[in-house]
């Protein structure tokens, strides 16, 4: 099985490099890891995310143990581009690398450049030959935010090997009894149920949000539906809500920000309803325009865009899986998304709380939103998502007490 592994991840690295002929993120994901140096690191703390998100979802932990260490050193690593493009630079970190190839003279070699005294990987991500030179080092590895399901190759009869980079890890630190019992399942009884770590992430956002003057005096006195994370498939379907609320604002912040897509996008749009953000140079332009819709066309701002909208839309619902909902719902915000939120527990709670919605079409869209733009069901749902987003609050807490005080 590990021949198989090994083989598999040569087949994907060929991919990649294949695709970065003509895919930016492919050819950053190639280039950064070409000849690739480490700074050596007497001793250091090695935290791995994903992405951006998983990078904002363990980012309490980070800086948490920031503010006890303040003399630790940190090393960051990313798997995909998206996250380390953006964080390359974060001031949380004294190294930030991508992650190489999960290869055993690799993980042999990164490991002796930065000697980790620990390694805290944040809800995904599980690599078998830097799992193991962890492990034989006796350097203890935690897993934080995470999350099982039945459907996994770990739960499987022929998941041996991916049972094995489990049996790898000192403690699991989850977000649900449902996948602690999942492990237990599998025979391995180190686990803690501490909950999400984005919850106490959107929570703080949300309590000092970045103020954002443009898309005040953009928005105004008016109704604000904010649309995050989006797709074209989301796109589509926003197009044709936006002329049935003539009187609302419409913030639409794509996934991807390159100029092809945001020319995509503003061609679905109502003729000259849109305006971009970064033709803002200053706040008195927006008084005389009378745009209906602002295209955020950068990276960075949504966590603290949705402190002036009413509903929000998440987009990712009609591909792989939806985005970040808690960002909106820590500012009371209902969520709508599309149908691909079943791997997202909070979304299900979301859901069942009707707080949540998941619509398929454009018409469930449009009932959608008619629904919520009555005031009273706003404020009612406000409150009851932004009690759902507190009460959940604590899991770094937990974490840090488990791992720095035991």
């Amino acid at each position: 099985m590990l021949l198989i592994y090994n083989i598999g991840l040569q087949l994907y690295f060929c991919a990649i490099y294949a695709a970065s002929f003509f895919n930016k993120k492919a050819d950053l994901w190639i280039k950064g890891r070409k000849n690739s140096s480490y700074n050596k690191f007497e001793q250091s703390t090695w935290f791995h995310f994903a992405s951006l998100g998983e990078f904002e979802q363990g980012r309490p932990v980070l800086e948490q143990y920031r503010e006890k260490h303040p003399q630790g050193k940190v090393v960051i690593t990313f798997f995909s581009p998206s996250g380390y493009e953006i964080r390359k630079n974060t001031p949380l970190a004294d190294a930030v690398y991508y992650l190489p190839l999960d290869t055993a003279a690799n993980a042999r070699r990164f490991i002796e450049a930065i000697q980790p005294d620990m390694a805290i990987f944040t809800k995904y991500e599980y690599w078998y030959h830097f799992f193991n030179e962890l492990h034989k080092r006796d350097i203890p590895l935690y897993i934080i935010s995470g999350i099982f399901r039945p459907k996994q190759i770990f739960f499987k009869w022929y998941g041996g090997l991916h049972r094995k980079i489990l049996s790898f890890v000192s403690w699991f630190f989850v977000q649900d009894e449902a996948s602690k019992l999942l492990l237990q399942n599998v025979g391995l009884n180190n686990a803690t149920v501490s909950g999400d770590t984005r919850f106490d992430r959107v929570w703080a956002n949300a309590q000092q949000p970045k103020d954002l003057p443009l898309i005040k005096q953009f928005t105004g006195d008016s109704k604000v539906f904010i649309a995050g994370s989006t797709w074209p498939d989301d796109e589509k379907l926003l197009a044709q809500l936006i002329s049935k609320y003539p009187h609302w604002k419409f913030i639409i912040a794509p996934h991807e920000t390159g100029e092809e897509k945001i020319n995509n996008l503003i061609s679905l749009l109502p003729t000259n309803a849109a305006l971009r953000y970064s033709t803002l140079k200053q706040a008195s332009q927006i008084s005389n325009l009378e745009s209906q819709i602002l295209i955020i066309d950068n990276i960075g701002m949504l966590s603290s865009l949705y402190q002036y909208g009413d509903i929000a839309y998440i987009g990712g619902g009609f591909g792989v899986g939806i985005h970040n909902t808690l960002e909106a719902a820590a500012f009371g915000l209902p969520v709508i998304f599309g149908p691909n939120y079943d791997k997202f527990k909070e979304a299900k709670d979301l859901v069942a709380l009707k707080c949540g919605f998941s619509i398929n079409n454009e018409a469930e869209l449009k009932t959608a939103v008619s629904f919520l733009a009555d005031d009273a069901e706003q404020r009612a749902i406000g409150t009851k998502i932004k009690a759902y987003v507190k009460d959940n609050t604590g899991a770094t807490e937990t974490i840090m007490n488990h791992i720095f005080n035991s």
